[in-house]
This record gives structure tokens, sequence and C-alpha cells, in this order.
């Protein structure tokens, strides 16, 4: 089998009641700018990344990905996915202008692509092919329902909705507003409106100080909070270490670390307590594993962020140890001709061949008016 052709994809599927916020983002759509990967056999693998709908970002890395790396791909094997994610990763042009951003994102695309081909290629499901089991339980918890900028009415009733009706036992809350107080509201009424066998996250998406976080970590803990994810800036490894020094409540982080040495800087600092890489900031599934190992040898569980939508995601924590738990967001569920399904809380292991990623007929009507 050898790569033939490679046809630029941009997706832009809208978000929950036509609008979101966090503490730093507000957006409409979700964008998947990806890549199909065509071959001589007829196999065709998908890949996306994940961005916020910014239709010129998005050209940004679909261009990368089509004449950039493109060329470097044309003729090769698919199945050679580890050999050829170096290749790429590796090349000296390339590795020159950047190691993170634009040009891993692009790369992360194509690595999906490639594992979603040599998956197919195999008539598995990818989980199945990395040597997972569908008998493992690989629970969900609902972030669709705890938005900054929903009314506490709205974010309690649907709370409450996800929990009573659709079967979850964990959701996650946004925090990270302008006034600490009312974010403590906020998770005191959700605390006692589900009781306390629900578990709650936080996310704070890098918006607090390190002494805002320190003062509000600590009243976290009166609320029994599993994490608070992103207290602080980012990349600020000394800080999230002095953090979780001060605050009882654990720290998770990942969704905007690119590279696997990135986060073995924080959890060799003991700065983060639970690993969310995210295979659309990494540089695809390839990346992603070698941080899910990683963290096993520091017996960190690792929860991934889902910026493909879970579809991908789910097939990993299926095969990798390191993963029992996973986030959960329904954005792309129209926009995949497999989409995820959860079932009592809980995925359902997926049957299709492939990572998860070929769009729905839907999608593809839409490419072009993207």
């Amino acid at each position: 089998m050898k790569i033939t052709k490679l046809e630029p994809i941009i997706l832009h599927a809208p978000v929950t009641r036509g609008g979101i916020a966090d503490s730093t983002h507000k957006l409409s759509h979700w964008g998947a700018p990806g890549v199909a990967i065509h071959t001589d056999t007829g196999h065709i693998g998908y890949g996306f990344s994940g961005t916020h709908a910014h239709l010129p970002t998005d050209r940004l890395i679909v261009d990368c990905i089509i004449h950039t790396y493109g060329p470097l791909l044309i003729g090769e094997d698919p199945g050679e996915v580890i050999a050829l994610w170096e290749k790429l990763h590796k090349q000296a042009e390339i590795y020159w202008v950047g190691r993170a951003g634009i040009t891993h994102l692009a790369l992360g695309a194509i690595d999906i692509a490639l594992w979603d081909l040599k998956a197919k290629a195999a008539g598995e499901p990818l989980w199945k092919l990395l040597g997972g089991s569908a008998k493992k339980k690989v629970e969900a918890y609902n972030t669709d329902g705890g938005w900054l900028n929903w009314p506490l009415k709205t974010v309690v009733s649907d709370c409450k909705r996800l929990v009573e009706k659709d079967g979850y036992r964990a959701v996650k809350l946004k925090v990270g507003g302008p006034n600490p107080l009312e974010d403590l509201r906020r998770v005191e009424a959700v605390r006692k409106a589900l009781g306390p066998d629900i578990r709650i996250m936080t996310d704070a998406n890098g918006r607090w100080t390190l002494p805002q976080a320190i003062q509000t970590g600590r009243r976290l803990k009166d609320f029994d909070i599993v994490w608070i994810e992103e207290p602080i800036y980012f990349d600020d490894v000394e800080g999230h270490r002095r953090l979780a020094e001060a605050i009882e409540t654990p720290i998770a982080l990942g969704e905007q670390l690119y590279t696997a040495s990135a986060f073995r800087d924080f959890i060799h600092a003991g700065a983060v307590h639970y690993v969310q890489p995210d295979v659309v900031r990494l540089a695809g599934i390839t990346e992603f594993w070698q941080v899910a190992d990683l963290a096993r040898c520091y017996s960190l569980p690792v929860v991934p962020h889902v910026g493909d939508m879970c579809q991908v995601h789910q097939h990993l924590c299926f095969a990798h140890p390191a993963c029992a738990l996973l986030e959960y967001i329904p954005w792309l569920r129209d926009w995949m001709e497999a989409p995820v399904k959860i079932k009592d809380g809980y995925y359902v292991a997926p049957e299709a061949p492939g990572a998860g990623m070929t769009p729905s007929r839907k999608a593809l009507a839409t490419i072009n008016k993207a």
C-alpha cells in the first residue's frame, strides 16, 4: 500500500446552544482542519486537528499538511507510521521553524490519519490494533453542562439532567470568572444539587494568578472536588509545582502542552496529578502514547482532553493501561460516520475499523463551505 494523494478538509461544527464560554475563550463553532490520505489500494485515512474555528488559522494548518508535509509522504507506505512520524518530525527545514504550533498541529492530523489507515487496512478498530480490550471500562465525565457563560440555574439544571437522565457519575464546571466568590458559589450549588456521590471537576483555563489559585484552590476542598484544571498559565511549571504544595485539591493539565518533553517537565517537578494529553495538540497518536507511558511510570492517571471530541481518544483509552476516565463533549457527533457512544456513563468500545475519524455525509457536504 502506497500513499497517492493528500486531500485537505476543514469542518466547522456548531457548539451547544449556539455559543459557549470559559474564563478565556468564547466560541460558536468547533474547528476540525485536517486531511484525507488516499492510497493505491483505495483505503482512505482521516485525521483532524481541533481549533476554535478561525478559518484563516485552519487554512494555515491545512496548507502546512498539504504543501509542507505532503511531498514527504507521497509514495510512502502508510503502515510505517512511527517511522514516518520520525521522518516528518525531524525534517530539517520544518524542525528549524516550528517544534510546536501550526507545524505540530499539522503533524498531529497526519499521524492520526496514518493510524486510521493502518487500522482500516487491518480491518480492526484502532483500540484492538493497539492491543486493547472491549472488556475494559472507560468512564465518561461530561464537560458540556458547566460553561461559564450560562446562568447558575441553567448549570445546575443541566448537571442534574446529565446525572439523573443520562447516567453520568462525573461532570466538569468551568470556573475563573471575574469574581472568585461566584466561582465558589457555582461549585457549592452544583455539589448541593448532585449530592456527595457524584464527582465534580473544575477548570479555570489558565485564568488565575498563583495567589488567586492558592486562595480559591484551598476552598475547593470543602466541596470534594476531583481536580482543578489549568489553574494558572499553561506553561508555568514552577508555579504549578508551588501550587501543588500549597493546596489539597489535585491539579490537572496538559491540553495546552505540545510535546512529550513539556509533559516530562511538569511530571518530574510534581506539578501535575491528572495528566491530560490531547492528540490534536501533541503530534498525534504516536506522541500521545509516549506521554501516556511516561505518566504511567510515575503512577499518574491519564485523562485526555478531547480536541477531537473524543473520537480518537476513546480508542486510546481502551488500549492504554493508564487511561480509565475520558472527557465527553458531543460537538462532532453529527459530523462523524461512527460517532462516540455512551451507555450509563461509560464509553462503548467502537466496532468500525479505523480510528473513528471518517466524516459523515453531512460533514463531507459542508467541506467546501467552511
